[in-house]
């Protein structure tokens, strides 16, 4: 019989090739534009199509995001199983052995809920800094097995950016190197009372446009249009920067602790012992399901504000709260400030809502704090005026000095702060949806003791000298 000639569906390249054959349990792929990340987990939803218990599915956050998605799926799909078809109505491939490929979206808070008692071998988020941990998390709940020799596992891919951003670069980007795996234990307890030791590997493997030579051949310009986005966008999408995105609130605050000398343009510092003669504040933002935030700062004499610690009520898993009542809040506090403060006047300013009359049972929030020996004052909660303190505390002044200091041993706060966005409807505030309060906690600090913006410096390494590079001086 005469050979027929071979006929090339899809093939991938190689980057691709190493993120579809990584054996983790979790793989995320990408982190800048262009890495070809959507081609990759559309094809890899193919690999066990054959097995009629097979069943897939690929999130967008919202439907009109997966058309681009069915679009790539149609190209490669029909062209590789021509009797396979898609449903319209269901968002779903069939394929001839019965199994089939999904595409799901999750456009509000609960949408995760509608997936309840539904399962899939295989599970893959497109740009999965725009999902919530917690939608996330409950999908993993669906991945599981439903007949024999089906692998169960989950991909994804991401750029720099969006709601997700923090707990997505902390769960894959921070955790290990690039390219390295790592495993998560944890223990369960069988029905006869014995610990069983389970783990699950992640990985996080990086791409950008320099490995997709199939689009730069078929669009040179588009690294072009990479390069001329605005700075943060650039770095995000062109090189995966983490630490640099569109939509970035705090985009002026800087962790050069040891890049510069000094305190000069930077606004984390090595710890210090705090003058007993500058005035001390506690501030607070009350979180049950979601974290609570105290913050202990200091002010010089010339306003300059110093966190210099902090309690955060937070579990392992970012934006997850400790779920304390408010009297252990406050008995921690007074532990607290009993063993460190030594009998130093505090001041405390907290979160409006404790003196509600609707929260606690045995009273306000606030009274429970005061009967175990904790005071505050009301802070003022306006928003938008409390993040351009923030935005004025941050900026440094002509000799690189900024008016507020972070000691590097509050890392929660450093977790948080730089990961903050923008929201997508009140477009001048911070989306509420991210971990934010510490942000909150530091808002009422700042709105009791404002400032004037001052007159800011030019930023080092942002089209302005760097103080450290003598040749830019000449």
């Amino acid at each position: 019989m005469k050979k027929m000639p071979e006929y090339v569906v899809w093939q991938p390249q190689p980057r691709q090739v190493e993120f579809m054959s990584r054996p983790e349990y979790e793989v995320l792929y990408g982190g800048a534009a262009g890495g070809g990340k959507s081609d990759a987990i559309i094809a890899e939803a193919l690999r066990q199509v054959d097995n009629p218990n097979y069943r897939a599915i690929i999130f967008r956050k919202t439907y009109p995001q997966c058309r681009e998605l069915i679009i790539k799926s149609n190209r490669i799909y029909s062209a590789a199983y021509p009797d396979a078809s898609y449903n319209g109505s269901e968002h779903y491939w069939k394929f001839p052995s019965g199994a089939k490929i999904y595409f799901g979206s999750m456009p509000n808070a609960t949408s995760y809920l509608q997936y309840q008692g539904l399962s899939y071998s295989y599970i893959a988020f497109d740009e999965l800094t725009h999902f919530t941990q917690e939608e996330y998390e409950y999908m993993i709940s669906r991945n599981r097995a439903d007949g024999a020799g089906l692998r169960v596992y989950i991909r994804a891919t991401a750029n720099p950016g969006g709601i997700g951003h923090g707990w997505v670069k902390q769960r894959f980007i921070t955790a290990s190197e690039p390219n390295v795996p790592y495993s998560v234990k944890s223990y369960v307890t069988d029905n006869n009372g014995q610990k069983i030791e389970v783990s699950r590997s992640r990985v996080f493997i990086p791409s950008s446009v320099f490995d997709n030579a199939a689009l730069l051949e078929n669009d040179p310009d588009y690294l072009a249009n990479l390069a001329m986005l605005p700075e943060a966008q650039k770095k995000a999408l062109l090189y995966g920067d983490w630490d640099s995105y569109e939509g970035q609130v705090f985009t002026e605050f800087r962790n050069n602790s040891d890049g510069y000398e000094s305190h000069l343009f930077t606004h984390v510092i090595n710890p210090f012992p705090i003058p007993r003669t500058w005035r001390r504040y506690r501030s607070f933002d009350f979180g049950y399901s979601r974290p609570f935030a105290v913050q202990w700062w200091a002010v010089d004499y010339d306003g300059r504000a110093y966190l210099y610690r902090q309690l955060y009520g937070c579990t392992e898993n970012p934006n997850t709260g400790l779920r304390w009542q408010p009297r252990e809040i406050a008995k921690k506090i007074r532990e607290i400030e009993d063993e460190a403060e030594q009998g130093c006047s505090i001041t405390g300013i907290a979160d409006p809502a404790i003196w509600d009359q609707s929260r606690g049972r045995d009273g306000t929030i606030i009274s429970m704090f005061e009967e175990e020996g904790v005071f505050f004052e009301k802070g003022r909660n306006d928003r938008l005026s409390g993040k351009m303190q923030c935005h004025y505390r941050f900026a440094f002044d002509d000799e690189g000095r900024p008016m507020a200091y972070i000691f590097n041993t509050c890392k929660p706060f450093l977790r948080t702060i730089p990961n903050l966005t923008y929201d997508e409807v009140n477009t001048e505030d911070v989306n509420t949806m991210c971990e934010d309060h510490d942000y909150d906690a530091m808002r009422y600090f700042f709105m009791a003791n404002p400032i004037k913006p001052q007159r800011p410096a030019v930023m080092p390494g942002r089209n302005g000298f760097d103080p450290l590079d003598t040749d830019s001086q000449q």
